[in-house]
Order: C-alpha cells, then structure tokens, then sequence
C-alpha cells in the first residue's frame, strides 16, 4: 500500500470510529496517524519536485540575489544598492525563488548550438524567458577570489555529475557593458564524474586572470538529461 492509498484507508477508518469520550484517545492517537501519513506523502512529493541546485560560491547571479533580497525583495533600496538584482526582481521573481533550477533539457554535449551568443546565463532563454535578466550586463555583485579557487555546487537532490565543465570570461571583456559569447569563454575545468552526493567541490586553477571576469559553470546532472548553466561574477586577485 502506497503513502496515498494509506492516507485514504486511514481517513475511511477515521471517520468510521465513534468519538465518544471513552474512545478519546484511540482517537487522538488515529488523527496523529493521519498527520504522520499526510506529512510523509508531502515530503516525497516535495523531494521528487526540488531536484535542482546551482552554484552557490561563488554565488550564481540569481543565488546571489535570493541570498541578498529573499526576505527583503520589496525594498525600493535595492535599485540604488544592488541595481542588477534589481531588474532582475522586477522582470521575473520567479528567477530568484527557483534559483536552483536554471536548467536545460536535451542541451548535454551540444551547448553551443543549443544556447546562443548573448545567452549564456540564461541557458538560451530558458523554462519560458524566466531567466533571461541573468544575460543582462552590468555591474553584478561580486565574490572575491585569487586565481586558484574552489567553486562549490549545491546539488539539494542529490543527482550526481556526468562531468562538470567550468569557464572564466576572457582576460578584456568587460562584463558590466558586453555580453557574454561563446568566443569569450575559456574552457579551464572539466570535472571526472560525481557520485550522487549534496556537495560538489571543484579546485580551479588559473593563470592570467585579473579584475573582473564572469565564471560560467555548466553541470551535465546523473539525473534525465538535465544540464544546468551558472554565471557567477567575481573579481580575481
């Protein structure tokens, strides 16, 4: 019997009983069932529709605008404070609440013919256009690095990693004013396979990076044929 057919044998049972106060607290002890069933059936339902992640240092953009403004989305502040978090606010808030699911179907292996120039952080106008403020140029907030780093992904439901594939913008682009080409990423890592795990840590090493550059991490997940895109902006010492 599955957590649903056991809900619903729970209620018919439930409703069936007397509550007579001598059989109070068989059925205190039935509605407990009742709530422990109904909890179990929610936590699967959730755990299935969460399979996501993202990079969380450094920072995605969209991560880097939930963890900044989440509890905070409406304050007029932030186009003065964080001006990019906040055209991406007002052009789609689901862009920050589903900071974990920027992702590609049927992209694994062919991404550059998949997402166009202009397009990267958006994973070519992905899930509807919902991500589309993460292309926009400008002056993202940064993380600071050194030139050797370690990027680390957050994978909430534990799919594994065919491979993980990280990029660095190239030395003289200028991210706050252009947007990002294919041509302007350089390829600096490409992980082995991951076991299914909650963290991904990933070591990067650099040489000829300085000043602001944008890291572009792509994560060919274990799980269907899901690829995920994230821009972080840093800044390399």
């Amino acid at each position: 019997m599955d957590c649903h057919e056991h809900l619903r044998h729970t209620r018919a049972t439930r409703t069936t009983r007397t509550t007579r106060p001598r059989h109070t607290k068989r059925w205190i002890l039935r509605v407990l069932g009742l709530l422990s069933t109904v909890m179990l059936c929610l936590i699967g339902t959730v755990g299935t529709a969460s399979a996501h992640g993202s990079v969380i240092d450094p920072a995605s953009r969209n991560y880097g605008c939930w963890l900044r403004w989440g509890s905070d989305f409406q304050n007029p502040a932030m186009a003065t404070q964080d001006p990019m978090c906040w055209q991406a606010w007002q052009d789609n808030t689901n862009a920050m609440w589903n900071w974990n699911g920027l992702y590609r179907n049927g992209a694994a292996g062919n991404f550059q013919a998949v997402i166009p120039n202009g397009q990267l952080c958006s994973a070519g106008h992905t899930e509807g256009g919902r991500y589309n403020s993460m292309d926009v140029p400008g002056a993202w907030k940064t993380t600071s690095i050194k030139s050797n780093f370690k990027i680390n992904l957050y994978d909430q439901a534990r799919h594994g990693a065919d491979y993980i594939l990280v990029y660095v913008s190239r030395q003289g682009l200028d991210p706050t004013t252009q947007p990002l080409n294919w041509s302007d990423m350089q390829l600096v890592k490409r992980t082995a396979a991951y076991a299914p795990a909650e963290y991904y840590p990933i070591d990067v090493t650099t040489s000829g990076y300085t000043g602001r550059h944008v890291v572009y991490t792509i994560w060919q997940a274990s799980h269907m044929d899901q690829t995920f895109f994230m821009c972080s902006d840093v800044t390399i010492s």
